[in-house]
């Protein structure tokens, strides 16, 4: 059989070879793109850390000042209670004296009278 290509044996030796090193080629490691400068993690890992202490002090924060807050409204719904007491008391008193004198003033009237 004749070979139609007309390919010698030294010209299927260098296709060989050309085929042996593409497939070697595939196997070899590329070059990595590498960042310019590796990630400081540690750096990363405290900034974390400093930013969750910070939204913790102020959650802290928040919630004392919301206790302040509701201490305060307690204290200010108590002496309002005891200021109305005091007015409610001193309104009796008032009306009491009024009825004394009332009850003086008629019986000045009921003697004179």
């Amino acid at each position: 059989m004749k070979d139609p290509l007309k390919t010698g044996f030294a010209e299927r030796l260098a296709s060989q070879q050309a085929a042996k090193k593409a497939l070697l080629a595939k196997f070899k490691p590329k070059p990595m793109v590498t960042a310019a400068e590796p990630p400081n993690r540690e750096a990363e890992r405290q900034a974390r850390l400093a930013e969750l202490r910070r939204q913790r002090m102020q959650e802290k924060a928040d919630a004392i000042q919301a206790k302040i807050e509701a201490e305060r409204a307690a204290l200010a719904a108590k002496m309002n209670s005891e200021e109305q007491a005091r007015e409610k008391a001193r309104l009796a008193r008032k009306e009491r004296k009024a009825q004394v004198k009332a009850e003086q003033r008629a019986r000045r009237e009921s003697r004179r009278g």
